[in-house]
């Protein structure tokens, strides 16, 4: 249903700026883009319980959408089974074009530490549970809210709930290690 509706915003949306475009008044063809772009933030903001800003990353929060409900399956990495840090991994694939691990304490070591309160989005959330060692793996979306394949399936949940709260681990950020990696390997080129 929420696809549906979402498909429908989608062609409203489109429908609008076409018109606008077609209309005999002048105005400036590059805010039908924005205006677009906004429509599309209200929607998630709208079904996903986050504020999505303006320099919000829709494909992170289009990936996550189109994923939800899929079925939690250990080892799986399909959409007809998927465990957390599969999820995870095609995530940072599709969305930010980068290579991760497979296992949640691998991607853990691949990490900067952030701490809770200065998470931002398209960073990774850590959780001990059950465990002495990491043992589950999302994806922090803002306002405390993360994405993950949980034993409910693909969701998301706050970090203010008593139970992630209770298991939460640390937060991480893939980006900044990656960049500081780039920064301190040797060029190839320099001999």
């Amino acid at each position: 249903m929420k696809k549906i509706i979402f498909a429908i915003a989608l062609s409203l949306s489109v429908l609008v700026t076409q018109a606008q475009t077609k209309s005999t008044t002048v105005q400036p063809t590059d805010k039908a883009p924005d205006e677009q772009d906004g429509l599309i933030k209200d929607y998630f903001s709208q079904i996903m319980g986050v504020a999505l800003s303006t320099t919000s990353n829709v494909k992170l929060f289009q990936f996550v959408y189109d994923w939800i409900g899929t079925p939690y399956h250990f080892g799986g990495d399909s959409r007809k089974g998927i465990d957390c840090s599969a999820f995870t991994k095609e995530l940072y694939n599709k969305v930010f074009n980068l290579a991760i691990k497979r296992n949640s304490r691998d991607i853990f070591r691949m990490v900067s530490p952030v701490r809770k309160d200065e998470l931002q989005e398209g960073d990774l959330v850590f959780f001990k549970i059950h465990s002495r060692s990491i043992s589950h793996v999302g994806i922090y979306l803002g306002n405390n809210k993360f994405a993950h394949a949980s034993s409910r399936g693909v969701a998301i949940n706050s970090l203010d709930d008593g139970y992630y709260s209770r298991y939460f681990y640390r937060g991480g950020r893939l980006l900044d290690a990656f960049k500081q990696q780039l920064e301190n390997s040797p060029d190839d080129n320099v001999k």
